[in-house]
């Protein structure tokens, strides 16, 4: 049965020599010693690096079982009673969870399929051209999505929305990627938008914040791009884009549910949840047209009460992040003045 084939796979690092000199403090250290007893610098720390840096090369690559190995190894090279031990074992611990899930799944599959099993089981391994397609599947996602909106839209305007979600979402993907961190394609739900799904452990929260706010500056990025292709060709698409990109990416600024705003929020004081309350009232009063008009931006006031609640929740970080709180007002002003602007060129459907 063949196996599957993993380009570009870290071979194990080979055992370090012996050090009797720590790398810190060149202390003399007894043979065994695993941490300097003056400085507590680790004895092999580059060696251990090298078995991490791999270990998540692996697990980027699908490759549990031999992550897990290296990680067993780094373990030897690690007094039992440091934090980084603890939290190599709690990730062994997750990754034995992982392979167990999977294992049941396969034998649940296995149970199901009867004689047919073993083929299917090759197929898999073999990387057939059906387990490519469900391997990728935010292509099928993607496909389907624009389907929809092509019915519904026209194929210019799916296109282009598409695009726009698209940047918006690879937004999210380039920064957890840029951490470090395992992120998987995005995967579009129609009438719904899209997600990225990433893997992570002990993340800030101002880079959960960083992550978050990610999506909205790159749509931002798409949105104003979009209006200059209409500066430039005057055709009408292109500004509706804009105006949608702009508009869809303010209302992701929502602190609920699993919206972006729900995780940049968390990096924000309740000083600084106010101030963006208050930027969104302010926007909602300049732009306010009378009660009756058809032309108020109610998307600042819809992002204010959610901002409105968040003033209320126990989720208030001990250390505020000044950058997550630039980000996240600098694109409400941002996105907010796009949406105005855009909005009363929009061509009128009377």
């Amino acid at each position: 049965m063949p196996a599957a084939v993993f380009p570009n796979a870290p071979s194990t690092p080979a055992a370090p020599e012996e050090i009797h000199n720590c790398p810190n403090c060149s202390h003399w250290l007894p043979e065994g010693t695993l941490a300097c007893p003056d400085c507590q610098t680790l004895t092999y720390g580059a060696h251990l690096s090298d078995l991490a840096a791999q270990a998540q090369q692996l697990e980027e690559q699908g490759q549990w079982q031999e992550a897990r190995g290296l990680w067993a190894q780094a373990l030897q090279w690690l007094p039992a009673e440091t934090r980084q031990a603890v939290s190599i074992q709690n990730h062994i611990a997750q990754i034995d969870q992982r392979l167990k899930a999977e294992d049941d799944q396969k034998a649940r599959w296995t149970k199901r399929l009867g004689p047919f099993a073993p083929i299917a089981l090759f197929l898999f391994k073999a990387k057939s051209f059906l387990f490519l397609i469900f391997k990728f599947k935010f292509l099928l996602s993607l496909l389907v999505y624009f389907g929809l909106y092509w019915a519904l839209f026209g194929w210019q305007f799916a296109l282009g929305f598409l695009t726009m979600l698209f940047i918006h979402e690879m937004g999210h993907y380039v920064t957890v990627k840029r951490m470090g961190l395992r992120a998987e394609l995005p995967m579009f739900i129609p009438m719904m938008g899209a997600y990225v799904r990433w893997y992570g452990q002990g993340v800030s929260k101002e880079n959960l914040a960083k992550i978050a706010l990610a999506g909205p500056v790159f749509g931002l990025a798409a949105a104003v791009g979009s209006l200059g292709l209409w500066s430039a060709t005057h055709y009408g698409l292109f500004l509706v884009l804009a105006y949608f990109g702009a508009w869809i990416n303010l209302i992701n600024l929502l602190p609920v549910l699993g919206l972006d705003g729900a995780q940049a929020t968390l990096a924000l004081s309740k000083m600084q949840r106010g101030l963006i309350v208050a930027t969104c009232v302010l926007f909602f009063v300049l732009t306010f047209r009378g009660i009756d008009s058809e032309n108020n931006h109610w998307v600042f006031l819809i992002v204010a009460a959610g901002m409105i609640w968040r003033l209320f929740t126990k989720d208030e970080p001990e250390q505020p992040s000044t950058q997550s709180f630039a980000y996240f007002q600098g694109l409400v002003i941002v996105l907010g003045a796009l949406v105005v602007y855009t909005f009363p060129l929009l061509p009128k459907t009377r």
